[in-house]
């Protein structure tokens, strides 16, 4: 059986601030209904690798290519690609003036042209999705971090996208708070949904993900299944970043 092209593509990606090179030739491969995930210390280059992705960041070279369009290639409609990768930030960016719905509704009415009424219906059941149907009339405000940050999955899953990529989603969370948006990661991913996740929630990487991608300084250093990366790591630096996680 021939395997189904890649939804994500790199090649060859860099990425400098200034003199210094954040990212240095990322070559990664993301398949359909793949949960990649990203690993490392901070400042190795995960939620850069990340941005530049749906180009929040742009790269200084190399080639990304999503779900079969080039999207650095010049005249690449990059609004129409975000469309299609969702992004879960580790702050919610949620508006405070609009309740759950609006929050959800709002790209569906102002980026899809979605009238209202059908806006509505797509978002409740984003909401749904995420275990928020009876809080569709809350603002944030009046909701938890974790029910937040559903709302945030809520938005992204309402645009239907090929694939999802969460940055830190649970960082900003209460200890007691992450389970219940890790529970909806786990739910998309038995429903297929393509996701790249960098987080040190390392339970559940080695619960939940299909591939473990071991970053340090701007590397892809190791990949592999959690259990090899987690159990049997064959670099220095991951035996010593996994020893060091495993000790806290």
């Amino acid at each position: 059986m021939q395997r189904e092209p890649p939804v994500l593509s790199i090649r060859g990606l860099r990425k400098s601030f200034g003199a210094t090179e954040v990212l240095r030739g990322i070559d990664l491969d993301v398949r359909p209904r793949e949960l990649v995930f990203v690993i490392g210390p901070s400042g190795s280059g995960k939620s850069t690798l990340l941005r530049c992705c749906n180009r929040l960041e742009e790269p200084s070279d190399g080639s990304i290519l999503f779900d079969g369009t080039d999207i650095r290639a010049p005249g690449t409609d990059i609004n129409a690609v975000r469309r299609r990768i969702g992004m879960v930030f580790q702050s919610f960016n949620l508006y405070p003036h609009m309740t759950a719905l609006g929050n959800v509704t709002l790209a569906l009415r102002q980026v899809l042209k979605k009238p209202r009424r059908e806006a509505d219906e797509i978002a409740a059941a984003a909401l749904a999705r995420v275990g928020l149907a009876d809080k569709q009339g809350a603002y944030p405000g009046e909701l938890s971090g974790g029910q937040q940050q559903r709302v945030a999955i809520a938005r992204a899953l309402a645009l239907e996208p090929k694939a999802v990529l969460f940055d830190e989603p649970t960082s900003a969370l209460d200890p007691e708070l992450v389970g219940s948006v890790l529970q909806v990661m786990r739910d998309l991913r038995e429903a297929g949904m393509t996701m790249v996740v960098v987080s040190h929630e390392m339970g559940f990487a080695r619960a939940a993900a299909d591939r473990v991608v071991f970053m340090d300084q701007g590397e892809i250093v190791e990949e592999g299944p959690p259990a090899a990366i987690f159990g049997a790591p064959q670099h220095a630096r991951t035996r010593a970043f996994v020893d060091q996680i495993v000790r806290h």
